[in-house]
């Protein structure tokens, strides 16, 4: 195996700052502005090093600078530079950067990013390269990338090593960032491309929440509003479900941000993680989160204001998790899922976690961190 590397230097920067995306320079700048930094390069070394600890020697073909040459130096790995971008990079860039790995023999394409990330590699490789995301975006609501940073490195290990790796086709999807931040998500189907894909290693598409299930999606916010406790401040978090609980409330709560909520008035509306962070500062708080349908994400997909420097000041039981019993049935036993990008914060939050849903119903159901995904099969050649 030839690996080819490409990183949105960008990505994810959104999310944090509350924008909702990382789309364009003006928000980029914006993001930057409210104190967000994009992680995207630490992801993408994260995965890189689980690689390199079963190819020590391994060259990836890759972009120059934050474009990948920095991950791979970073993971220990050796780059071969192909392509040299502009400054600042562009998504015309990712999709040339693309173009040329698979020109100069890339037989899998490893990216950080998010959707738009996605759409921009698939325009840019040729028709059946095999791709792979490492998610760092805000929005991911494609089937190309794998549950965590670490889990695609040790799939991209054990696919070199041909064992228990299947490649199938996965959708891209991306959406309009103006009109996910006015609260209309429309995902748009992009490409089909060829993933490797493993059990437990790779995530779903998102499932939207159908119409039908609109009388649970009541029953489950009227039992969260329920046991919200005096005195205590909430984070509500973004989803058709917990909006559902600020109109419990009677508040006006942001349609894909996180608010701020104490003795049922809203204290502030759609904050940044410093501001969240802020807010709940020496007070007793909880994360109220739901379920990403088909995905069973909790934390790290379009919620990023809620980090894990937040989380870890929510004491013992940081979350108060709302979804529909339907959400848990169609995850066919499979657990629900976090990935902050700090793998003590997401192994203390895994294990067993009531899902409200009802007045008076609740599922007591498994939480998995998605670093448990992240080690390669042993016996992995030394080369690739």
């Amino acid at each position: 195996m030839t690996l080819g590397l490409v990183v949105n230097p960008f990505a994810g920067v959104g999310g944090p700052a509350g924008l909702a995306g990382s789309d364009g320079l003006d928000v980029q700048r914006e993001a930057l502005r409210r104190g967000s930094r994009a992680r995207a390069g630490e992801r993408a070394t994260e995965a890189l090093r689980v690689l390199a600890a079963a190819y020590p020697a391994a060259e990836v073909l890759t972009a120059a600078g934050p474009m990948g040459e920095d991950a791979v130096a970073a993971a220990g790995l050796t780059p071969r530079v192909v392509y040299a971008p502009a400054t600042p990079s562009s998504p015309d860039d990712t999709a040339r950067a693309a173009a040329e790995l698979r020109a100069a023999g890339a037989s899998l394409v490893l990216f950080a990013g998010g959707d738009g990330t996605a759409r921009d590699i698939a325009r840019g490789v040729a028709a059946g390269t095999p791709v792979l995301g490492i998610p760092a975006g805000v929005k991911m609501y494609s089937a190309c990338f794998a549950v965590g940073a670490a889990a695609a490195g040790a799939l991209v290990a054990d696919w070199e090593a041909g064992r228990n790796v299947s490649t199938g086709e996965a959708e891209v999807l991306d959406l309009d960032e103006a009109l996910l931040r006015a609260g209309r998500p429309e995902p748009r189907l992009f490409a089909l491309v060829p993933v490797p894909a493993a059990a437990g290693r790779t995530q779903a598409r998102k499932a939207a929440t159908p119409a039908s299930e609109r009388d649970a999606v009541q029953r489950a916010a009227a039992g969260a509003a329920s046991r919200m406790l005096p005195g205590v401040r909430y984070l509500l978090g973004p989803g058709g479900t917990t909006r559902e609980v600020g109109r419990r409330l009677c508040l006006d709560t942001s349609p894909l941000g996180v608010d701020v909520i104490q003795d049922g008035r809203l204290l502030e509306r759609d904050v940044t993680e410093q501001e969240a962070l802020a807010a709940v500062a020496g007070h007793p708080a909880q994360a109220v989160v739901t379920i990403i349908g088909g995905q069973g994400f909790l934390l790290g997909r379009g919620n990023q204001q809620l980090s894990a420097r937040v989380l870890t000041q929510l004491g013992q039981h940081p979350l108060l998790v709302v979804a529909t019993e339907q959400k848990l049935i169609d995850l066919a036993g499979r657990p629900l899922l976090v990935d902050t990008g700090d793998p003590a914060l997401d192994a203390r939050l895994a294990g067993h976690i009531p899902v409200v849903t009802g007045p008076a119903t609740a599922s007591i159901y498994p939480v998995s961190a998605v670093a448990t995904a992240a080690a390669p099969t042993e016996g992995a050649s030394e080369c690739v």
